[in-house]
């Protein structure tokens, strides 16, 4: 003897033999949601659309379960290449060489590798331990907003631009290494984001103007590469920040675009020193 057929569990009246394919209640075709596979019921769509903005971040990014881990990978790319550098000869050693940033050699040699192993190379204890300090502060509050790639995209962007700022104004000759234009553009991206959530801007534009007023005033510091950096992050920060909501497609096109920019600067300006 044929059963009767299970009725919907919303519509009683609707008899079925379609489950949804996350709780197995019967639906009915009212009822219905083409899923991955299958159908599901309304209410398992509304809840794995309140489970998808849960881990959702507000400019398009994903929540990271531990936000600090990026900041802590990066530390520790800066903590081995120091070791490396440290136990190699330092500023006279053969790997310094290759790290460095000097627009000449990157031009004549065509080492442009230069541009982003800069970024990561330091010798002095204060100068790796105060980039780095600020790094592990600033890092993991721009991740938790922005998410890890988009933090990521931000550092990488500001430390070429930084870079490109270098080979514009530096000496040729003369050799630059270490984090801090891609900390500066830490620094612009905590600016924006006080900006954008109507936060106490006051705290970070005072540690901003002293970092420049230093990077001016003390001798053997590169302000060309801080204040690319700062710039780098700022711009990569805005198109991550600003974009209206219906335009986010765009961010990533253009933060690559504005990566092959700060790389396209610095080419050129390699060109004018190799001729």
């Amino acid at each position: 003897m044929e059963m009767a057929a299970p009725v919907c569990y919303r519509h009683p009246n609707e008899p079925t033999r379609i489950s949804c394919q996350r709780c197995g209640r019967p639906i009915c075709p009212q009822c219905m949601v083409p899923g991955s596979v299958g159908f599901q019921c309304p209410e398992c769509v509304q809840q794995g659309m309140q489970q998808t903005r849960q881990h959702a971040l507000p400019y398009g990014g994903k929540r990271t379960s531990n936000p600090k881990t990026t900041s802590m990978v990066l530390v520790g790319i800066n903590a081995a290449i120091w070791i490396l550098l440290l136990l190699t000869g330092g500023y006279d050693g053969e790997p310094m060489g290759y790290v460095a940033l000097t627009p000449a050699i990157a031009a004549y040699y065509g080492e442009w590798w230069q541009l982003l192993t800069s970024g990561f190379a330091h010798v002095e204890l204060w100068h790796f331990g105060f980039n780095m300090l600020v790094l592990y502060l600033l890092g993991p509050n721009v991740e938790q907003i922005v998410g890890r790639w988009k933090f990521l995209a931000i550092y990488l962007i500001s430390l070429l631009g930084g870079s490109a700022s270098v080979m514009l104004f530096s000496n040729p000759l003369g050799s630059t290494l270490g984090a801090s234009g891609a900390i500066y553009g830490l620094l612009g991206a905590v600016l924006l984001l006080a900006i954008k959530h109507k936060g106490d801007v006051r705290g970070i534009l005072t540690w901003i103007g002293i970092n420049v007023a230093v990077s001016f005033l003390w001798a053997n510091v590169s302000w060309q590469g801080h204040l690319g950096g700062l710039v780098g992050g700022v711009v990569a920060t805005a198109v991550v920040l600003f974009l209206p909501k219906s335009a986010r497609k765009w961010q990533w096109p253009l933060l690559a675009a504005l990566a092959v920019a700060f790389v396209a600067v610095s080419l050129f300006r390699g060109l004018q020193l190799a001729g």
